[in-house]
């Protein structure tokens, strides 16, 4: 009876869950694990602050500086890439010259020894001994003698082609490895300029359309103000007077000489660039970057300036800022990463940035670097 009564009062056991019942009770654990977990990581993770205006035209301006330096680097790394495409070329005509002289020679070479197997000889001494008119074999064997020296020295020549040949395959071989690295390089700067203008387009896309249009405000001011009108493009009088420095809306206009008639000529020449796009790698007529106008400028003038800010800071003489006259090339910022062209007065004329076409502008709105006398 106790026994009994024991056994009434004990637990059933319990089943494990299979079947549907299972999958649903697996469910509903995860389910509840979730939302446990959502709740727990909403508090431990909060969404980063949207960045303010000011962070925002602060990271644009990052940008659009370092796209800057990415487009001279571009630029030096386009002119290694021409100049390693010019030495291959210059290269297979070498061997394509090369290899029709060769060609020349070996059928030459080839006519001789068709002679020589259809004519037939005999031993020398026994020509002799058989030859009815021994004076006339021996002038003959003269002339033998002569052409086995030809073809010899013909052979000679082949061999010494074809090993120059070699040479020059061995060199085109080189400098083919050298222009894929140079292009390899170019990709790189490309990609590099075309991903930081993207980032700066998106971050100005998070503006509004009033802060956007402050921010190209302040850009503006920042980098000289407004374009020139189409008066000031054109200039007026000499190429001396149009020298003369045209300052920004706000200051006074000073009149200053080009130092000389080329220099006269490239500051003509940037002032008719006013208005026209800043473009990355471009060189003209149409469009523009920094080192590309000041090029273009002094090639209007005569006188050839290597592509890149980091060249043609050294392509002339330094001068100071004091001693600045129309014409110098004025460079800014400690990696020399942007270039105008000086017109007096404080002023010069420069390819800012995408979206600000050229323009004058006062070279105190950047950290001044150096400057070059060309002429």
């Amino acid at each position: 009876m106790a026994a009994h009564r024991k056994s009434a009062h004990r637990k059933p056991k319990q089943r494990p869950f299979t079947g549907p019942a299972a999958r649903t009770a697996a469910t509903l654990a995860l389910a509840g694990a979730a939302t446990a977990t959502s709740a727990t990581g909403a508090g431990a993770a909060p969404a980063e602050p949207t960045p303010t205006a000011a962070q925002v035209r602060a990271k644009v301006d990052r940008l659009y500086h370092d796209a800057e330096v990415a487009t001279e680097k571009y630029n030096g790394a386009k002119e290694k890439e021409a100049a390693a495409t010019r030495a291959v070329d210059a290269l297979a005509d070498e061997a394509a010259r090369r290899t029709d002289r060769l060609n020349t020679a070996r059928h030459t070479l080839g006519s001789m020894a068709t002679a020589q197997y259809r004519t037939g000889t005999l031993d020398p001494a026994l020509q002799l001994a058989l030859s009815s008119d021994p004076d006339s074999y021996l002038e003959r064997a003269a002339h033998l003698d002569r052409a086995g020296d030809r073809q010899a020295s013909l052979l000679s020549n082949i061999r010494r082609q074809l090993s120059g040949i070699a040479r020059v395959k061995a060199r085109a071989d080189q400098e083919t490895e050298a222009l894929a690295a140079r292009r390899a390089e170019l990709d790189k700067h490309r990609t590099a300029i075309r991903t930081k203008l993207a980032d700066a387009r998106t971050l100005l896309a998070t503006l509004t359309a009033a802060e956007r249009a402050a921010y190209e405000r302040a850009a503006d001011a920042a980098h000289g103000g407004s374009p020139a009108t189409s008066a000031d493009r054109a200039g007026a009088g000499t190429p001396a007077d149009r020298s003369t420095a045209h300052a920004d809306r706000s200051a006074p206009r000073a009149s200053v000489a080009a130092p000389n008639s080329r220099a006269a000529r490239a500051v003509s020449f940037a002032h008719g660039a006013i208005g026209k796009p800043y473009v990355w790698g471009a060189t003209g007529p149409n469009a523009f970057d920094c080192s590309g106008l000041t090029q273009a400028a002094w090639k209007a003038a005569g006188v050839s300036l290597p592509r890149t800010t980091y060249t043609q800071i050294n392509a002339g003489q330094r001068v100071s800022r004091s001693e600045l006259a129309p014409g110098d090339l004025v460079f800014f910022y400690s990696g020399i990463s942007h270039v105008g062209l000086y017109i007096g007065g404080g002023q010069m004329i420069h390819a800012p940035r995408p979206g600000a076409p050229v323009r004058i502008a006062p070279i105190s709105q950047m950290p001044f670097a150096g400057a070059t006398r060309v002429a």
